[in-house]
């Protein structure tokens, strides 16, 4: 029992103001909106007004918040972040898979880190050092400029997928963590409630987005998506 609960600490983590104020502004209808918007936003989901409006100077000193006429306006390389908070886009899958082979050598240790960061946006796992696989059910092409550091192919049918894709990704691993996080966003503590969500969000990134054909038994993304687009859709509605 003591291990499971540190390990809910560790997955979900209070939220300072200032990512509160940024997820909330990234999940708005609007990159722009008033103080008095964001007060209301903020503090509805847990967060002490004065707290708030301390964070929202900051920002603005900082340039992540562009105050115009009493408004303000999320700095884009923040609010490009959107585009995390949807479901990758996927086709029926037809047994292909894609392959990416790391091919550039003697990089510095930040280019690596930056090149295998790409990679899992990617959605792309690494079956050994520098070989990523992934079913090829997205419905999007593998980034031209990758070719300058990779080699990228298209494989056909491999035996045992199912086996192929538990190597790939620590499945149980990621359906434990969103059947946690589902319990917690019950939470009726606005403020753990509201930090279960992002811990979810963040989750979601890690989603490998399989092909129902290669998804274990119960596999809860569905749930869990369903679950904090519930909630940022209520966070729209409350004026942002």
């Amino acid at each position: 029992m003591k291990s499971a609960v540190t390990g809910f600490d560790a997955l979900v983590r209070p939220v300072s103001a200032r990512s509160a104020v940024i997820r909330i502004l990234i999940a708005a209808d609007s990159p722009t909106t008033t103080s008095s918007e964001i007060c209301a936003a903020t503090t509805a989901v847990g967060y002490p007004e004065t707290t708030v409006r301390v964070a929202v100077s900051r920002m603005v000193a900082a340039g992540e918040l562009i105050r115009e006429h009493r408004a303000y306006t999320l700095d884009p390389a923040l609010r490009a972040r959107r585009t995390e908070l949807a479901a990758p886009p996927v086709r029926p899958w037809d047994g292909d898979w894609e392959q990416v082979v790391i091919t550039a050598a003697g990089r510095p240790s930040a280019e690596r880190a930056a090149l295998r960061a790409r990679l899992l946006s990617l959605r792309l796992a690494e079956l050994r050092e520098g070989v990523w696989l992934r079913p090829a059910n997205l419905v999007r092409p593998l980034p031209a400029d990758l070719t300058t550091a990779t080699i990228q192919f298209r494989l056909r049918e491999v035996d045992n997928p199912a086996a192929l894709t538990t190597a790939l990704w620590p499945l149980a691993d990621w359906s434990s963590r969103a059947r946690l996080l589902l319990d917690a966003i019950e939470n009726p503590d606005p403020a753990a409630r509201f930090a279960a969500v992002c811990a979810a969000l963040d989750l979601l990134t890690t989603d490998p987005a399989l092909p129902e054909a290669l998804q274990p038994d119960d596999w809860p993304v569905g749930a869990l998506r369903a679950e904090t687009s519930a909630y940022l859709a209520w966070v729209r509605q409350l004026g942002l």
